[in-house]
């Protein structure tokens, strides 16, 4: 797809692609706005067209459920750049500074409100009036995509002339809380125009509700992103800020008067929206604690949910997408749930995240002492999950256990006897030693190649109620009784003991920092309930594609500017080494220590990316300072800037990074 930009006007390209990019061309081949845009379907076919921007399953691999890979959870055969200083560099064109889908909604909006407060659309006014409000959604959710890569970015609300003056004055960026807030002006504008539910295509569609909910996850973000850079380069008017070098930007104030006030507006909202969402949603879907190993057994309601055909009937889900095979719409979620999760393995961390169902943290389990409670220890993946959060025990893999529950497809494996670590196909590897089972349907048909149809979640209440404790507690160090309310209910969901003060007493943050990025903000060590908060959306958002965009805004990677960290998986040269499963038909071991395994010399645990000493980050991750937000491309510099000299332009480069092409942070 060709990416709207800056430079991409200036330089004259002009044209229509296959994606319906628009440029500086009217979009739908050449259908003029009086001839297309005047019908409620047409509106409707608009607006459906830029789902396209949610995040679902794609045709191949494991879905959204790899997408927290590169973090401290989920971890690829492959390490990401960005934990190898010198590596990632700044490109020559492209990249996060774009504008093609905002250039489209900003379209409609110049060709559509008109005709809308004339009454001169054809069609149902209220069905119409909510079509606009997906558009207002679509427009906040891309400027949030931009917030979270960028920071500060421009605020465009109109179509502009390829004129170079036009286009170089709107090349300004905005403050990153004005765009944040410009994110919430634009989902107000889309709450206000959706419908509770959507004229068509039911939960397919969005509904005044997903807005809402957005609406929590912006204001959330951009609070904690002001609380936590407070003093550096990364927020507005902090020490070194490039925005203060550009004279559109160089008195700039913050509307609440102060960085803390702003950082308080922003929880303010996320609490008042979260809370819509947690009253009006207050039973979550039950969860048996039990994943069914046969079609006899009853079904757990909260494992479907995440693997069901037909995800409508889910009170929790507020949007999901629907796959069919008939209309070429399908996924291979089923068929890597399986295996290995397409090569993408789950942490020690994430699976040491998870306490024992009486509350308390792995570590203060006496082990082996009680056969009801203790900790079973993690020498044996058979079990690892053994008395503990039961989101663990349905959603982690463990050998012996069947995965479907009819015959397996081309692609299906009914039951495994041992994660298979020496693959070097991501058919196969299990990069880590720890899988997933989340979205894996039990319906063998489904893990034929690129057959699985199991929806896609895009939203989920439980989101708020997590919104809302840690928004409520990052404003005012409390939790009040809604707080507790939701936490309780979430807990007791997961099966585990409802008095969260009792996890909080009991927790060790020194040893939750050894493997925890959340247990750190800014390379400080926090309090035990801030990160019991965070423990328990990392828990219940396991595999979702949040941590990422949580980590960043907790400014959780500060500690490996100095002190590099190990990405490690299961335990295995305490016992696992020893397992058949490792042996060859000789009765030799197939396991080679720094060939396809780590070497028991480093770690007992399975090191994935210390196996051999040319990995990037063989001797850990590594982290700079300038890498929570992405350089902008030297290209939009150059054709913005006068004579070659490139400070001339109105764009500055994010924090660390420089202009030109194929640099690196200082």
């Amino acid at each position: 797809m060709k990416r709207l930009t800056i430079s991409t006007l200036l330089s004259g390209v002009l044209f229509l692609t296959s994606c319906n990019d628009f440029l500086n061309q009217e979009p739908l081949d050449q259908l003029s706005p009086n001839e297309y845009l005047t019908t409620e379907s047409n509106i409707a076919a608009f607006a459906t067209d830029q789902y396209q921007v949610l995040p679902t399953h794609g045709t191949y691999g494991y879905g959204t459920f790899e997408i927290d890979n590169n973090t401290d959870n989920m971890a690829g055969m492959q390490p990401n750049v960005m934990y190898a200083p010198g590596y990632w560099k700044v490109g020559q064109e492209g990249g996060s500074w774009y504008f093609a889908d905002i250039y489209r909604c900003n379209y409609f909006f110049e060709n559509v409100l008109p005709s809308y407060e004339n009454n001169a659309i054809v069609g149902n006014t209220t069905n119409i009036k909510h079509y606009i409000g997906e558009m207002y959604f679509f427009r906040a959710f891309m400027y949030f995509e931009r917030l979270k890569s960028l920071g500060d970015f421009p605020i465009i609300t109109k179509t502009y002339p390829n004129e170079r003056e036009a286009l170089i004055e709107i090349s300004k960026r905005a403050p990153r809380n004005e765009v944040a807030r410009f994110i919430l002006s634009d989902l107000d504008k889309a709450i206000e125009m959706m419908q509770n539910i959507a004229p068509s295509g039911g939960k397919n569609r969005l509904s005044k509700d997903c807005a809402i909910l957005l609406k929590s996850r912006v204001a959330l973000y951009e609070g904690s992103w002001l609380k936590n850079f407070k003093g550096t380069a990364f927020v507005p008017n902090g020490p070194g800020w490039p925005g203060a070098n550009k004279d559109y930007n160089a008195n700039y104030s913050f509307k609440s008067g102060s960085i803390e006030k702003e950082s308080e507006f922003f929880f303010d909202e996320a609490i008042k929206a979260a809370q819509i969402i947690a009253e009006k949603y207050n039973v979550l879907t039950a969860n048996t604690g039990v994943f069914p190993q046969t079609s006899s057994e009853p079904e757990n309601p909260y494992f479907s949910m995440f693997c069901d055909i037909d995800m409508e009937k889910y009170n929790e889900v507020l949007l999901w997408r629907r796959y069919n095979t008939g209309l070429g719409v399908a996924n291979e979620v089923c068929q890597y749930g399986c295996v290995g999760n397409n090569g993408v393995g789950t942490t020690k961390s994430m699976i040491d995240a998870f306490i024992l169902k009486n509350g308390e943290p792995i570590y203060a389990s006496p082990m082996w002492a009680d056969e009801n409670s203790s900790y079973w220890g993690d020498n044996n993946i058979i079990h690892i999950t053994k008395n503990r959060d039961t989101r663990a025990d349905i959603f982690i893999k463990k050998p012996g256990q069947k995965n479907l529950h009819t015959q397996a497809g081309d692609h299906g494996v009914v039951e495994e006897w041992g994660p298979n670590i020496t693959a070097s196909s991501v058919t196969e590897k299990y990069n880590t030693g720890y899988a997933l089972r989340k979205g894996l349907n039990p319906d063998g048909k489904y893990t034929n190649n690129t057959q699985s149809i199991v929806g896609s979640i895009i939203f989920r209440t439980a989101e708020a109620y997590l919104n809302y404790i840690e928004a409520y507690y990052e404003l005012h160090g409390s939790l009040d009784s809604y707080a507790e309310k939701y936490w309780k209910a979430i807990r007791r969901r997961a099966g585990i003991d409802e008095d969260y003060t009792k996890t909080i007493r009991l927790t060790d943050m020194s040893k939750e920092a050894e493997t925890d990025w959340g247990a750190y903000s800014g390379g400080e060590i926090i309090d035990a309930t801030r990160y019991n908060i965070r423990r328990e959306r990392r828990c219940e958002l396991m595999a979702e594609g949040l941590r990422s965009m949580d980590l960043h805004r907790w400014r959780s990677m500060d500690q490996m500017i100095t002190k590099p960290y190990h990405i490690l998986g299961m335990n295995l040269w305490q016992e696992m080494y020893g397992w058949d499963w490792y042996k060859d038909s000789n009765s030799n071991s197939i396991l080679k220590e720094g060939e396809n395994v780590s070497p028991r010399s480093f770690s007992t645990y399975l090191a994935p990316y210390h196996i051999t000493a040319n990995n990037i980050v063989y001797n850990g991750y590594k982290w700079n300072m300038a890498h929570y937000l992405d350089p902008i491309a030297a290209e939009h510099f150059l054709v913005t800037s006068s004579g070659g000299d490139l400070d001339s332009s109105p764009i500055y480069q994010n924090p660390g990074w420089p202009m030109t092409g194929g640099g690196t942070p200082q």
